[in-house]
Order: structure tokens, then sequence, then C-alpha cells
């Protein structure tokens, strides 16, 4: 029989109050944060950064599954089931039968996203979970600043009619990088939705991708907007967003962590 507490389950999230609109998430977790505070510590190397990584997404990807994903109402047994009849789990759960198809942006996405493919193929039916894979990278001018994103390969693995289609790319910085992303999956089929899971992003980010993919939903460990005035430092995020700066000269995020591309490869330059 169903108990009442798990019908309609819901996921409340923590998250900061802002101005960005309803499709960004921008989670209000201190475990999390201090999580990624070590992470971006200029003391920390490999093989402490994907450890850190493993963990932050590893989160990420549950606080995703339980807030955007489709549940269903499920009779699971328990181990009791053989002396009490009635151990049965009667309630809702992820639906396991929901499409997923998780990209890896090489080169920091790689191992973000493999995490996330992991788990979900732990939740859902791994016959319905699938991980694409796109090879790009920051095209830049004389001065060292982003003009434009180069793709040099994909591998899309097929149709994404009615997935979840989820983005992990550890930062949020100009928005070219996700933008050319969805745009390589918009003659795909309709997705079910387009998630973005960062651990940073910067108020830049968010008004490129409001402006180019206003459907898609961004979830985020942080918001950097560093260089931005101090006064406005003091008000609600996104209420002066115009004024708000999270990127330097070179697009580099700024308190930000450094190019995670470089960090999480050892292939500092």
């Amino acid at each position: 029989m169903l108990d009442t507490q798990h019908q309609n389950v819901t996921h409340r999230l923590s998250e900061i109050v802002h101005e960005y609109g309803s499709g960004v998430h921008i989670l209000s977790d201190p475990y999390l944060l201090s999580l990624l505070a070590r992470l971006c510590h200029p003391d920390t190397f490999q093989p402490e950064v994907n450890r850190l990584v493993d963990v932050l997404y590893r989160h990420l990807v549950g606080v995703v599954a339980a807030h955007e994903f489709p549940k269903r109402r499920v009779e699971v047994p328990t181990r009791m089931r053989e002396s009490h009849p009635e151990a049965v789990y009667v309630g809702e759960i992820i639906d396991p039968d929901a499409r997923a198809v998780v990209v890896d942006i090489a080169r920091a996405g790689m191992f973000p996203s493999q995490i996330v493919y992991d788990h979900l193929n732990i939740i859902l039916n791994p016959r319905n979970v699938r991980q694409d894979h796109i090879f790009m990278n920051r095209r830049v001018d004389a001065e060292d600043r982003v003009v434009g994103t180069d793709v040099s390969g994909v591998k899309i693995g097929g149709p994404i009619e009615g997935a979840m289609v989820v983005f992990p790319d550890p930062m949020g910085a100009t928005g070219g990088t996700m933008i050319r992303a969805i745009e390589l999956y918009r003659g795909l089929g309709r997705a079910a939705r387009f998630i973005a899971v960062h651990l940073i992003v910067t108020p830049e980010y968010l008004r490129a991708m409001r402006d180019t993919h206003p459907e898609a939903v961004i979830y985020a460990t942080r918001l950097d907007r560093g260089l931005s005035p101090p006064g406005v430092l003091q008000t609600v995020p996104g209420s002066r967003w115009s004024e708000e700066r999270g990127l330097n000269a070179h697009h580099y995020i700024v308190p930000g962590g450094g190019g995670f591309g470089e960090i999480m490869n050892n292939a500092f330059t």
C-alpha cells in the first residue's frame, strides 16, 4: 500500500537568490563550496585535482537527476518480503526508463562527463544512456582574447528525441563552447531538456546563454563575478547584470581556478 510520504516526491534545491531567470540554479552548498575552494587553490595538483572533481560531480549529478529527471511510481520488494508480505516499497523514484545523453566536451569536460555517465547508468536503464564526444578549443586573437570556438571532431551516437541531454563542463566562462555544443544537437530531434552542469559560471556566460539558448537549464556550484565594482558585489546577483564582470581581459574567470583543461591534464603552458 502506498504511504503518502512517498507520493509526489519533490526535490528542493538549496540555491542562492538571483535575478538571472528561473532556468539558472546556482547552488548554495557549504560542502561543495569547500571542495571547490580547495580545488581552485594554487597548491592543489594531481591526483588531488581529479579526486575533488570526482566528488563534486558525483554530488552534482545526483542533484540534477533528482530535480530535473522524470519520476515514476514503482513497487519494489525488500529483503524482508519473505517474512513480511507487506515489505514492499511503494512510491516514486527517478524513472529508470528515462533517456539521457551525456556530452563530453573535450578536454576539461572529459572526466566530469565520464563521472556523470557512469552514475546515470546506475540509476537508469543503461540501454537508455549514451555518451557523446565533442572536441573543441577556444579560438583567440593576437591579444589572447577569445574570439570563437573551433570544432575539430565530433562523435555523436544518434538522435536525442525525448532525451535529457547533459553537458558536464567545469567552467562556464564566455559561453562560446556551450553555445556551439548545443547548436550541434539542434537537428537531432527534440530533446526533453538541455542541461549544462558547471563548477563555476560567470555573469557573462549566463547572459550569452540566455541570449542564444534560453531553453537550456544551467546548474553551477559557484557564481564568480569578482571583477565587478564593489557596490555591485553587495547586490543580489543579476539585479545589476550589465555591471557584473567575472572575466579578465583574456577571458579567464576571476576568482576562478585557472584553466581546468590544463590543470586536469597536467598540460601547463
